[in-house]
């Protein structure tokens, strides 16, 4: 709270005063900030300065979840390929049908950075020039949440999808060794996956 209260002082002087100064120095700045908090909550008065929130709030940007737009999946997803080709030294990389299919079908309740994180995998693990849908693994500490919230389904249903789940995790996205546990087929597996949005 203290350092609030310079911060405001400082935005509304425009001034600073150097540490160990006692000379006042005129500043220009543009000031961005982001939170992932709903103004109202970052305005309670026992964390954050009503004062400086409506000083920094000039201008506000919302920028939805990436579940809200999906539109720009599979940009960030290339865009992530390309980084983490060129950062592990890997061949250019593509992205295939079935990959880009499941990606964009994911809800990402990690927002762009879980998007982040399954790409950075993805690269690190390929072996091949493209990423394809069995490369692409979500993080499980997301998953637990999505099983922990999601609509109210059959105890059959749940009891596949959970299996599919550890058996998926169990192999580590192989899914050729995951079907063969599971005693179904590659194909038969994917429709799986795809029905219970794994």
């Amino acid at each position: 709270m203290p350092q609030q209260a310079k911060l405001l002082t400082v935005l509304q002087n425009r001034v600073v005063t150097r540490l160990g100064s006692n000379e006042a120095r005129p500043v220009d700045i543009r000031l961005i900030c982001a939170t992932n908090l709903p103004l109202q909550e970052l305005a309670n008065e026992q964390r954050f300065r009503r004062d400086l929130v409506y000083r920094i709030n000039t201008v506000e940007i919302t920028i939805p979840p990436l579940r809200e737009r999906r539109e720009d999946i599979l940009p960030l997803a290339q865009h992530f390929v390309k980084l983490y080709s060129e950062k592990y030294l890997k061949p250019s990389l593509t992205l295939s049908r079935q990959a880009a299919e499941k990606l964009s079908a994911y809800h990402y309740p990690g927002n762009v950075r879980e998007l982040q994180y399954a790409i950075e995998r993805a690269v690190i693990m390929c072996e091949e020039r493209t990423l394809d849908v069995h490369d692409i693994v979500f993080s499980p500490i997301e998953k637990h949440q999505l099983h922990t919230h999601a609509p109210e389904q059959t105890n059959l249903e749940v009891l596949e999808k959970n299996t599919i789940i550890r058996v998926v995790e169990k192999y580590n996205g192989n899914i050729t060794k995951a079907a063969k546990e599971l005693g179904l087929t590659r194909t038969a597996l994917y429709r799986r996956l795809s029905k219970y949005d794994i």
